[in-house]
Parts: C-alpha cells; structure tokens; sequence
C-alpha cells in the first residue's frame, strides 16, 4: 500500500513540472536561434532600468522582425517585434506604443505585460536571463 501511495505522490509531483518554456508554435513567426546581450549602462539601453519600459532590438541582429524587450516592474519579457497573427511582410513589425506592441497590417494591441492580444496567437516570447547591467536574450 505504501508503494502505491508513493508511486501515486510521484506522478502528481512529476505531472506538475513546469519545463520553464511556454508554447512558442506560430505558423507566421519562423523559430531562429540568437543570442543578444543587452547593456543597460549604454545610453540606447538605459531606459529598461525603469518599469514599464521596453527597448525594440533591430530586425537581423535577434528574432524574425527584431525583438521588444520590456521591464514589467518585476522581471524582463523578450518577445519578437514580428506581428503574431500576421505572415512576415512589409508592415508586420510591432510599434511600441506604452505599455502596449501595435502591429500596423491590424491594428491589434498586445499587452508587454503578458503577450496577449485579442486574436489567435500571443506574442512569440523568448528567454531571458538578468545579470545587471546586462540582459541576456535567446531563444
């Protein structure tokens, strides 16, 4: 009987892992693989030291279109500037607007607090890891 307990306890352990990732599957967005290091101290940068703050990391250097990088208040999103819901064109790369990546083919709103909008898929989110000054971004 104990076995089974144990047995049992374990697989709900195991069931309640998180892997740390989020589904990042999109149709529209291609998977590159990138690493970039942000220097908060350079002048371009220094904005992310305040919440509520994003940077826009140049198309060809990270990600499909770029990659906005936002200081919620408590922790640091990454996510590709390409619009979610949209295949890669002209007038796919997200504005940031507040709070807020605008795609212009659409006119959607996502939130940089979350990734989501109100259409099918959420922003592409990418990794990151925080060593002050530097901001790591990969995917």
């Amino acid at each position: 009987m104990k076995k089974i307990a144990f047995v049992f306890l374990l697989s709900l352990f195991l069931a309640g892992c998180d892997s740390g990732g989020s589904n990042n599957n999109n149709p529209y967005i291609p998977n590159y693989s990138f690493t970039v290091d942000i220097n908060m101290d350079l002048p371009m940068y220094s904005s992310l030291q305040f919440p509520s703050n994003a940077v826009y990391i140049p198309q060809g250097i990270a990600g499909a279109k770029g990659v906005i990088v936002f200081n919620s208040g408590s922790g640091y999103y990454a996510y590709d500037a390409a619009c979610p819901n949209q295949p890669i064109s002209n007038c796919s790369t997200m504005a940031v607007s507040g709070i807020y990546a605008v795609c212009p083919c659409d006119e959607e709103q996502y939130s940089l607090f979350t990734g989501l909008g109100s259409l099918q898929y959420p922003m592409k989110r990418y990794r990151v890891e925080v060593n002050l000054p530097i901001i790591r971004v990969y995917n």
